[in-house]
This record gives structure tokens, C-alpha cells and sequence, in this order.
């Protein structure tokens, strides 16, 4: 690609490219790293991945893959009381849906023995030393962000003394928290994490893959660097919470001398979506306290929650590309991820009807026993697929219990007394009669139809303004629709306490609901969108023949615009307000 300005955007960078693929490309052409490009993807197993893992996914594999790259999975294994070979296995299945395949599968626990004698090393050269002191005495003497550190008593220690002790620690003589490996490298750092780190600890805990094998654990910060160097990695992408670990990531590079060319750490924005948190230990708490049914419930973030919500793997790759790859921290507008759900699943699902909350009505006019069976187009005008499928009209119907209102307001389109609307893909009705039940509910709407209508249109020209959706009563098989929203009533749940900002309708369930007999015998997991509701998926665990169940994948438009725009007003209107006092505060001084 030439360099002329006029190839490239405003900032400079060439088209469809963010600062992470400009590094990568600018160190292809001057041949750094040997004009190689391997990356990697490295997830605790102590969780599901959710849709903040699926940026850098995108990420990792796809400067790779663009690049004729390598891309590992590498699984960070460091931390046996929480990990479990389970969690593996998901995260597997998970990146394979989103449509990745890893280059090689590793684990940090590979090198577990290539990582001890890296510790070993760092205490022969005097970088490193074992620590007695006490976790918290650690954290004591660490200091603060506007104070030096305090340098450990046992800083000083003997190569010798700390050789012998390390070597005991792995023999597993000594108790959790005991002794501890601490980098030596400076206590009055301005950068904390470079106050002596903490390199290995002793975890007496049974490890997924390696048993009681070991019982001295690699800090992350140790495991991470090292791991890469092993695999040859060029580009080690993180977030941006690791910013400043990328001190101690080069540190250690350096210190173990490293083969070259040595693997350099680039930190991109996390994915920061409204309404949402990603914290696996937040998320844990909501599985187990039963604030949701399991990591895969419809309503969690995480990527098996977003697939058995009805979520393609294409709607979140082209989310992520919307999103694209920042250096600063934002928050995403949740908006954003409905839309590109939206015009995936628009081009690619059928159409059917279903009555949700149904009341019954009774076609006076028309035979009992007969049913006209009408024609109707699985995809709109303007997607390029094709098909029909029967829809049967018979004498009693459903229609959603809102398309009707006896006293409607102005503007008010649909069913009412004395009223004619239109029946998708049917016919005019007009309603003649209402029946209510014992306590003065409507209970049944008795209707005729215009034979001549057929089709939703009138030969005599006249108009009617609203078209509702129906199912035949008779045919339309009993089903349960399960309508998922936002788990969270705020933008930033994070603040405060979020479980006190759930979202009480985060799922309604309608137990009594009919859809066409025509999607009846479809598989689990078919999707579909649901004429003037939304876009549906039949439940893969619970849908069955004879039970059918649909989860709500996301509604046609967003619904929650009008709050979101309240919000801000109010959070604005907050942030006006504490401007104004501390004006008032400085006027006083």
C-alpha cells in the first residue's frame, strides 16, 4: 500500500485499519520479528467467555489470519483453585462457534518446569530472592501510590539460602504463604507493580491438569511473558489494564535474556458495554445466588448465554468490527450490538406469526370446520431468499389481546368495537360484538370477514390503516415465549452495588402462546422473526415436539432509546449540579 494521503482517513491511518494492524504492518515491512506475525489468546479457565473475550478474539485471530500468521490458544492456567478442565472445554466449543481455529493449543502449566528454572536463574543473577514475609506484611510494605516502598527484611537473603528455600517450596515443605519468590528490582518505583513482585507462591491445591505435581503456582505477570517467549510470540494484545504490567513483562524479557526477537506487549480498550458487566467473579455470584439459571441463561454476556439467546456468531464478529480497536477506555452503547443482531438475523430468517398473550376470535361468518389455507412469504421483498409456507384461516382465531381496545384512544389503528382492520396475509375483519366473562374481562371478540378481501386487499379500494398478526386456533400449536431484556436497569451497572440495579423484567414469560403449525416440527435452535415482535430462537435445551419454547433474541426496534436519553438527561443534569457547588465552594475561599 502507498503512503499517499489521499489512501488514508483523517487520522492518517490507512482505511479499515486501527492502530494494533498499523504496528503490526509497519514492523512486516521493516522485517521485525523476522517478518513473522503470531499471536495468542490466553484465558483463565476459571469461567465462560463473554462478549468482552470476543474483541480480543476477533483480535488476536484475525491480525493473524490477515496477516498469514499463527494465533495459539493458550490457556492461563496458573491458578489451580479456581480452574476446572470444564471451563476448557467451553471455552473450546466457544471460540469454534465464533468461527476461530487456533494454530496450536497450549497451557501455561506446559512450562511449569521450564518457568521454575527461569526462577531459579532470576535468583542465581541476584534478581531474585524468597520472601517471609506474610501476604498482608507484603502488601504493608509495598507503600503507596504517593510513598516509596519499604524493602522486605529477607530482601537481602543469601543467593544460596534462597536457592535452597526455593527448592524446598516446590518440594512442598513448607505451608500456603510461608515464602514467596519476589522479584528484586525497585521499592521506591513509581509504577507499584515494579515494588518487587511477587513471582511464585506456594498453593497446595489440585490442579486440573498436573494434580498435586506441583505445589508452587507462577504469578501471571511471571507466567505471561515467559510463555510468550517460549511460543515466539510477536504481539502480545492485552487490554488495557495491563497497561502498566508491561514494565515487568519487558523486565523479565530482559532479565532471563530472552531469545530475540523477543515479544513486545500492544494494550488496546476493553470492550465496555452499557448494561452490562464482564467481571467472572460478578458473574459467578449471579449464577450461584440463582439471579439467572446458569452461565449459558439468555440475559449473561457470555458467549454461551448470547448463542442460546439466538445471537450468530456473524452479528458478534461484525458488532466487534462496528466497535473497532481504541486506546482509550469507552463505554459501548448497547445499542450497537442490537443493531448488528438485527441486520444479521434480517437477512437470513424466516418470517412466521405468533400470538403471545391471545384472545380468542370467532369469524361468525365463516363455515365452521372449513379452513382456507393461505399463501405466505418466509422472507420479505427485500431479502434474497425465497419460500412460502400455508397458513391456515379458520373460523375461531387468536390475535394479541393488545391489538384490541374497546374504548381506543386517537391514533389507536387496530381492533376496536365497530372497526375494521386488516389480518396479515388474510382478510378485512370488522368487529360486531364483544363477550366478556364473569369478572368483565374480554373474553372473546365475535368478527366477520369480507370474503373478497383475500390477500389484505379490498377490490372496492377502500383502506383500512392497521394489520395485526393471528393464528388459527384450531391449528396453532400451544407454545411458551420467553422475552429477555437487559439484565440491568443502569448503563454502568459496575457502580455501586449491581445487584441492587438488576432488572425485574429482565424476562417475561408467556406460557399460553400459538405460533403457525407450520414451524412446529422444526429442529431447536431454528430461528426466526416473529411478525411485528421481534427476532426468535426454539430453546436447544428445553424446545421439544409437543412443548415448544422461544427465546426473544432481541425486539424489532430498540426499545430502550426513550430510557437510555432519560438517563443521560439525568446523569447530566447531576453532573450540573456538583459543577455548581464546587463553584460555590471556591467562591467562598
Amino acid at each position: 500500500m502507498n503512503g499517499d494521503k489521499a489512501t488514508r482517513g483523517s487520522d492518517g491511518r490507512a482505511p479499515g485499519r486501527d492502530f494494533v494492524r498499523e504496528i503490526v504492518a509497519a514492523d512486516l515491512a521493516s522485517g521485525k520479528h523476522g517478518g513473522r506475525v503470531a499471536t495468542r489468546f490466553p484465558p483463565e479457565p476459571n469461567g465462560l467467555l463473554h462478549i468482552g473475550h470476543a474483541k480480543a478474539i476477533c483480535l488476536d485471530f484475525g491480525v493473524a489470519a490477515e496477516n498469514g500468521g499463527t494465533c495459539n490458544l493458550r490457556f492461563d492456567d496458573t491458578n489451580p483453585e479456581t480452574e476446572e478442565a470444564s471451563y476448557v472445554e467451553a471455552i473450546k466449543r466457544d471460540i469454534r462457534w465464533l468461527g476461530f481455529e487456533w494454530s496450536e493449543l497450549r497451557h501455561a502449566s506446559d512450562y511449569f518446569e521450564q518457568l521454575y528454572d527461569y526462577g531459579v536463574l532470576l535468583i542465581e543473577k541476584g534478581s531474585a530472592y524468597v520472601d517471609s514475609l506474610s501476604e498482608e506484611e507484603i502488601r504493608a510494605h509495598r507503600g503507596t501510590v504517593t510513598e516509596p516502598g519499604r524493602p522486605s527484611p529477607w530482601r537481602d537473603r543469601p543467593v544460596e539460602e534462597s536457592l535452597d528455600l526455593f527448592r524446598r517450596m516446590r518440594g512442598g515443605e513448607f505451608e500456603d504463604g510461608a515464602h514467596v519468590l519476589r522479584a528484586r528490582i525497585d521499592m521506591a518505583s513509581p509504577n507499584m507493580i515494579m515494588r518487587d513482585p511477587v513471582l511464585f507462591r506456594i498453593r497446595r491445591a489440585h490442579h486440573y491438569r498436573t494434580g498435586s505435581e506441583w505445589c508452587i503456582y507462577p504469578m501471571y505477570d511471571f507466567a505471561h511473558c515467559l510463555s510468550d517467549s517460549i511460543e515466539g510470540i510477536t504481539h502480545s494484545l492485552c487490554t488495557l489494564e495491563f497497561v502498566n504490567n508491561r514494565a515487568i513483562y519487558d523486565w523479565l524479557l530482559e532479565e532471563v535474556e530472552a531469545p530475540e526477537p523477543v515479544p513486545r506487549q500492544y494494550e488496546f480498550a476493553r470492550l465496555n458495554l452499557e448494561y452490562t458487566i464482564v467481571s467472572k467473579r460478578k458473574l459467578l455470584r449471579l449464577v450461584q445466588d440463582g439471579h439467572v439459571s446458569g452461565w449459558d441463561d439468555p440475559r449473561m454476556p457470555t458467549l454461551s448465554g448470547l448463542r442460546r439467546r439466538g445471537v450468530t456468531p456473524a452479528a458478534i464478529r461484525n458488532f466487534c468490527r462496528l466497535v473497532g480497536v481504541a486506546k482509550a477506555d469507552n463505554r459501548v452503547d448497547a445499542a450497537k450490538l442490537e443493531y448488528a443482531i438485527r441486520d444479521d438475523l434480517n437477512m437470513c430468517v424466516p418470517r412466521v406469526m405468533c400470538v403471545q398473550r391471545p384472545l380468542r376470535v370467532v369469524i361468525t361468518n365463516f363455515p365452521e370446520g372449513e379452513t382456507d389455507w393461505l399463501d405466505a412469504p418466509l422472507y420479505p421483498h427485500d431479502v434474497p431468499l425465497e419460500g412460502t409456507r400455508p397458513v391456515p384461516f379458520t373460523r375461531e382465531l387468536y390475535i394479541e389481546r393488545h391489538d384490541f381496545m374497546e374504548e381506543p384512544p386517537r391514533r389507536f389503528f387496530r381492533l376496536a368495537p365497530g372497526r375494521e382492520v386488516r389480518l396479515r396475509y388474510g382478510y378485512f375483519i370488522r368487529c360486531e360484538e364483544v363477550v366478556k366473562d364473569e369478572a368483565g374481562e374480554v373474553a372473546e371478540l365475535r368478527c366477520t370477514y369480507d370474503p373478497a378481501t383475500r390477500g389484505g386487499s379490498a377490490p372496492d379500494g377502500r383502506k383500512v390503516r392497521g394489520t395485526i398478526h393471528w393464528v388459527s386456533a384450531e391449528h396453532g400449536p400451544p407454545c411458551e415465549v420467553r422475552l429477555y431484556d437487559r439484565l440491568f436497569r443502569t448503563r454502568d451497572p459496575d457502580r455501586g452495588d449491581y445487584l441492587a440495579q438488576l432488572n425485574p423484567d429482565s424476562l417475561v414469560v408467556h406460557a399460553g402462546a400459538r405460533v403457525e403449525p407450520s414451524i412446529a416440527d422444526d429442529p431447536p435452535g431454528t430461528r426466526y422473526q416473529f411478525e411485528r415482535v421481534g427476532y426468535f430462537i426454539s430453546d436447544e435445551e428445553d424446545s421439544r415436539p409437543g412443548r415448544l419454547v422461544y427465546n426473544r433474541t432481541v425486539g424489532l426496534r430498540d426499545s430502550w432509546a426513550k430510557i437510555r436519553k432519560q438517563q443521560m438527561a439525568q446523569e447530566a443534569q447531576k453532573a450540573k449540579g456538583r459543577g455548581k457547588k464546587r463553584k460555590k465552594g471556591r467562591g467562598r475561599n
